[in-house]
C-alpha cells in the first residue's frame, strides 16, 4: 500500500511493512489478510483494525509503547498526523528548543506525541473536554513523558487561546486539528455518508464525541474565532497554524488577516489517499 503525496520525510510514504508491524503490536495480526488483488492489508471498514494499525504505527517509535483511549474518540490516521508535524518542522528554520500549543489535543494526544517521538519538541496541549484530558494524561504518564507535554483544560468552550494562555508562554507555532461541523445533527449525518461509502452501515468506522466533531457555525467560525484570538496574542507565538479542510474558508480567512495585520500568511498543501487538506500558517511577527 503507497500512501500518495506524503512528506518525503514521513516514515510511513513507502507503506506499511505488516509482518514488522505486527511485531510491534501483536493485537494487528488477526485483521491482516491478503486481498483479491493480492496486497496484504487489513479491512479499512473495520474500526478495531484501523485502531491496532495505527496503534502499530505509533510503536514503531521508542518512545511510545502505550497508547490506550476510548472507542468513542477518533482514531486518527497516523500517516496524515505526522505530515502536519514534518511540515510544521519546515516552517522552523534553526530555531532551537522548539515548543509547541496543541489546541484540542484530544483523548488520543496524537501531535504531543509525534512532535517528541520525532523531534523531541516540548508541549503544552489543551482540550475542553475533561474525560478527553484525563485520557491523554494517563497516556502521557505511561510513556514517561510529563517533563515533555503540560495539559491544560479550556473551560469555556466559546474561547480558544483566551483563558490557556499564561503570561510566561512563549511558543515556536500553535497546531490545531479544528471540528468540522456544525452541529451534532450534521457530524451524525456525515459519519452515514462515510459508512454507507465503505459498505459498512453497521459499524461506526467514523468515531468522535461532540467536541472533536463540531463548534457552533462549523470550520469556518472555529478560524475565524482562533485568528482574531491570535491577532490579541500575536507575540505569544512565532506562528499560529491549522488545518483547513474546506477550501473556501481559506480565502475568507486570508481576507480576514490582513485586516488584523497578519505579516506573513501561507498554505501548505497535503494529500493523503484521495483526500485533499491544507495547513494554513500565519504571524504577526
Amino acid at each position: 500500500m503507497k500512501e500518495k503525496g506524503l512528506h518525503p520525510k514521513n516514515k510511513f510514504d513507502k507503506g506499511y511493512n505488516f509482518d514488522e508491524l505486527i511485531k510491534v503490536n501483536p493485537k494487528l495480526k488477526p485483521f491482516v489478510a491478503t486481498n483479491k488483488y493480492d496486497s496484504v492489508t487489513i479491512d479499512f471498514s473495520n474500526p478495531e483494525a484501523v485502531k491496532e494499525l495505527n496503534k502499530a504505527l505509533l510503536f514503531t517509535y521508542d518512545a511510545i509503547s502505550v497508547w490506550d483511549f476510548p472507542d468513542a474518540n477518533l482514531c486518527p490516521p497516523i500517516p496524515g498526523r505526522l505530515d502536519y508535524i514534518h511540515h510544521l518542522n519546515d516552517l522552523f528554520s534553526s530555531e532551537e528548543n522548539i515548543k509547541i500549543l496543541d489546541i484540542g489535543t484530544g483523548a488520543t494526544c496524537i501531535y504531543p506525541l509525534l512532535g517528541v517521538a520525532e523531534y523531541h519538541w516540548n508541549f503544552v496541549a489543551t482540550d475542553i473536554d475533561l474525560d478527553s484530558l484525563d485520557t491523554a494524561q494517563d497516556i502521557i504518564y505511561d510513556n514517561k513523558l510529563e517533563s515533555k507535554i503540560e495539559l491544560r483544560q479550556q473551560l469555556d468552550e466559546q474561547q480558544i487561546l483566551k483563558g490557556i494562555l499564561k503570561d510566561e508562554d512563549s511558543f515556536s507555532a500553535t497546531i490545531c486539528n479544528p471540528p468540522f461541523y456544525k452541529s451534532a445533527e450534521e457530524a451524525q449525518g456525515a459519519n452515514k455518508r462515510k459508512n454507507r461509502n465503505l459498505g459498512n452501515n453497521a459499524v461506526r468506522n467514523f468515531s468522535g464525541n461532540n467536541n472533536e466533531l463540531w463548534y457552533v457555525g462549523g470550520e469556518k467560525a472555529f478560524l475565524h474565532n482562533y485568528l482574531y484570538e491570535s491577532s490579541l496574542f500575536k507575540e505569544k507565538s512565532n506562528w499560529f497554524t491549522s488545518l483547513v479542510s474546506k477550501k473556501e474558508n481559506v480565502e475568507s480567512l486570508e481576507k480576514s488577516s490582513k485586516k488584523l495585520g497578519v505579516k506573513e500568511f501561507k498554505v501548505i498543501p497535503m494529500s493523503q489517499g484521495n483526500k485533499v487538506t491544507r495547513i494554513v500558517c500565519w504571524r504577526f511577527l
